[in-house]
């Protein structure tokens, strides 16, 4: 039942399509007697798009979601176990081309196998189902097999976690698989945007994780003043930071989480 509402109100909690359903309300209203609301709305929607889209906004509100873990410490000894959590794949691409598709957030992939060549005997677990609510696009983790192997991780080392379609999932059913013991250390690996929130899912699923946080947006707080030359880029980054503070507030809301915004 929460993944079904998460993903229906999914639509509207992210910026830019707020904006531009603002806007085309205000363009529908031009043809009533509305319209000096419609005018408004119009205003209103391309100022907000210009503001969300080319200045620091979403630079400042990333900051602070990828500042709060801060990279992994080696010192801590080699970790017995890693979990590397979906959303580095196009599932319905990689199935359409037949070859695996990476996006964005790449760095999960290539990182998990950088660190399984430096620690040869720990476990990975690569956490990802299929997060759609309607249209099926295969399984992530299956794609990510693939792909570690042919970057020359061992296929006897990984365990593919395919039932998640989120990231509390993906906590609940990583430590069912991994059990961890009493003094193991376990890497989590995700984009640092997403490390608040992921670390947030695995305390309440009482599996202890050391965040390895990778895919950084931004270069650091002397971003939180930088504007963008795309609209696009900023409107992307402005849409990927409400997504994380949105589920953050969301999580703990719901009870899934007990913390609102986790701390090292």
């Amino acid at each position: 039942m929460f993944f079904a509402a998460s993903k229906m109100l999914a639509f509207f909690t992210v910026p830019s399509n707020v904006l531009i359903v603002i806007g085309l309300l205000g363009l529908v209203l031009l043809l009533t007697r509305f319209r000096r609301l419609a005018s408004w709305l119009i205003v209103t929607s391309v100022v907000l798009i210009a503001v969300a889209g080319l200045s620091p906004l979403g630079n400042a509100l990333i900051l602070p979601l990828e500042q709060r873990f801060p990279p992994w410490d080696s010192s801590h000894g080699p970790p017995d176990g890693i979990v590397v959590l979906g959303g580095a794949i196009y599932p319905d691409i990689s199935a359409a081309r037949g070859a695996v598709a990476l996006n964005e957030n790449a760095e999960r992939i290539t990182a998990a196998a950088e660190l399984a060549r430096r620690y040869p005997n720990a476990r990975i677990i690569y956490s990802g189902g299929s997060n759609t609510l309607i249209f099926s696009e295969g399984i992530e983790a299956e794609y990510a097999v693939r792909e570690l192997q042919a970057l020359g991780v061992d296929r006897d080392r990984i365990t593919a976690e395919k039932q998640s379609r989120n990231t509390i999932e993906n906590a609940a059913y990583s430590r069912l698989i991994a059990n961890p013991k009493p003094g193991e250390h376990w890497l989590l690996v995700t984009s640092a945007a997403h490390m608040p929130r992921a670390i947030a899912a695995f305390r309440a699923a009482h599996f202890p994780v050391e965040a390895y946080p990778v895919d950084w947006r931004t270069s650091g707080p002397i971003d939180s003043m930088r504007p963008f030359s795309l609209l696009s880029a900023g409107l992307g980054q402005t849409d990927v930071a409400a997504h994380e503070w949105i589920g953050l507030l969301a999580y703990w809301i719901a009870g899934k989480t007990t913390t609102l915004f986790p701390s090292p």
